[in-house]
């Protein structure tokens, strides 16, 4: 059974590559869900869940937003290029997309939670 945000024809691939993102979570991912997880926000978060094409970090369908935790190599000027047309695609498919660096996760936790409690608050 797939969900109904991914892409029918390549679902089963991608399911296999997000169930190894979670296997293999980086430990900013590891941080941040364990607190996504609580569901202090009283919003439920998936985590390396398939939409579309993409395999986003946490998803929360229900609010429509994608929160996705980037590493070093998002600086690479092909990376960000990819990366702007990642989250305009799912800008088209009515998600929100907020992107925080591991190190933002990693050293300052509380102010990424409160970012996103604010687009709640909004």
């Amino acid at each position: 059974m797939s969900y109904k945000t991914a892409s029918p024809d390549r679902y089963a691939l991608l399911k296999d590559f997000a169930r190894e993102n979670r296997k293999n979570a980086t430990l900013a991912e590891d941080v941040l869900w364990k607190h996504l997880r609580k569901n202090d926000f009283g919003i439920k978060f998936l985590r390396q869940h398939v939409i579309g094409d993409y395999i986003v970090d946490f998803v929360s369908r229900e609010q429509g937003l994608v929160i996705e935790v980037d590493g070093g190599y998002h600086s690479e000027p092909r990376q960000q290029e990819d990366d702007q047309q990642r989250e305009q695609d799912l800008q088209r498919m009515g998600y929100h997309v907020m992107r925080f660096r591991n190190e933002e996760v990693l050293f300052d936790i509380d102010n990424v939670l409160e970012k996103i409690r604010l687009y709640y608050d909004e």
